[in-house]
């Protein structure tokens, strides 16, 4: 009488049939980036092609790539605070003596002076806002894009390193048109008046010199 062989069992075991997994919850809001930094943008070369989120920088038009620190103009917005606060006020003054003059030969006081005084504090106080913004403002350190052109890219990243190796790869796509890649990196929203941009450059003699220095 022949053995009857148990069935054979399969070698992984079929898994039991259960409840699927609930659905992410919905409604939630990602973690904001650091502090002065914009959503995240990707940095990318394509056909011969720089792209910054949107903005394309032809590799053959790129004049240079570099790193730096972009530092707010603290030195420049204490400067400028004063030079308005004095000019207003050189102004309040100068349009608020002859009512004064007025007043005091009329023995009353005119609304004129309140008005203008309460507009001069008003525009005081602005520039004080503008001066609060510069000097609390951060460093960051940056990858700029130059081209031949006006243009300019400028972009940050919470690893400094990442960037430094950037610039050997935007270099290297340069003189290699096949080369192509994409990485995540963050973009800044920064004004020209409040940080310092560009080269120091130290000047002497000479006459009609036209240029920038930061």
């Amino acid at each position: 009488m022949a053995a009857v062989q148990p069935p054979e069992r399969p070698e992984h075991p079929p898994l039991s049939a259960g409840p699927p997994p609930p659905p992410p919850p919905t409604g939630l809001v990602p973690p904001p980036p650091p502090a002065g930094l914009a959503a995240s943008v990707e940095l990318r070369i394509s056909k011969r092609t720089l792209w910054i989120g949107r903005a394309a920088y032809p590799l053959h038009n790129i004049a240079r790539v570099h790193t730096f620190t972009l530092r707010p103009k603290r030195k420049e917005a204490v400067l400028r605070f004063v030079k308005r606060v004095g000019m207003t006020v050189a102004v309040a003054v100068i349009i608020s003596l002859p009512a004064a003059i007025g007043s005091a030969l009329s023995d009353g006081s005119s609304p004129l002076l309140g008005w203008l005084w309460f507009l001069a504090l008003g525009v005081v106080a602005l520039c004080g806002v503008d001066l609060i913004t510069v000097l609390t403002a951060k460093s960051y350190y940056v990858l700029a894009v130059e081209t031949a052109g006006a243009s300019t890219g400028v972009v940050t990243s919470v690893h400094p390193h990442h960037l430094d190796r950037l610039v050997g790869d935007i270099s290297h796509a340069i003189d290699h048109p096949e080369t192509e890649f994409r990485v995540t990196v963050e973009c800044i929203t920064h004004s020209p008046n409040n940080y310092y941009f560009g080269d120091n450059v130290n000047m002497y003699g000479g006459s009609g010199n036209v240029g920038k220095a930061a």
